[in-house]
């Protein structure tokens, strides 16, 4: 074998290594993938192909029930509304008109049976999907800065 085969023989090994270690990390990024969603988002895309994703909104006034560990209310972007029901103890900052992000799947009622509930103390770290979102149903209030709280 030459010199040239030799080297040719280690660069293709080498490329074939580099893409199954590309392949191995795309797998377990897949895994821990979690697509985050409006409310209005979730009447124009198909979610049934995704086990889980993140929807989050602001929890409608007057929505809020309690039922021992259950607790059934409503996110809204201003334009659209989402059920959800979730049973676990909500977080001390939960609060209806307060920004919520919540993670778990949709039923095939439409309903959404969240697995985990994060609230927001403010609106200064909303993610900028529902910041938008809120702006262009007009349910902005310009004291919301979005996102980084450094950016303005």
């Amino acid at each position: 074998m030459t010199r040239k085969q030799q080297r040719l023989y280690m660069v293709v090994a080498g490329m074939m290594m580099l893409g199954l270690a590309t392949a191995l990390g795309l797998a377990a990024l897949r895994d821990n993938l979690v697509f985050f969603y409006s409310p209005m988002d979730l009447q124009t895309r198909d979610t049934s192909a995704i086990p889980r994703f993140r929807l989050g909104g602001l929890v409608k006034e007057g929505s809020l029930v309690r039922d021992g560990q259950q607790v059934r209310f409503v996110v809204t972007d201003g334009v659209a509304d989402v059920a959800v029901h979730y049973r676990g103890i909500l977080p001390d900052l939960f609060r209806e008109g307060q920004g919520v992000v919540t993670e778990g799947r949709l039923d095939s009622g439409g309903t959404f049976v969240a697995s985990e509930v994060l609230a927001k103390h403010d609106e200064t770290y909303m993610p900028a999907e529902v910041v938008e979102s809120l702006k262009k149903s007009g349910h902005w209030t310009g004291q919301q800065t979005g996102g980084d709280p450094g950016r303005p």
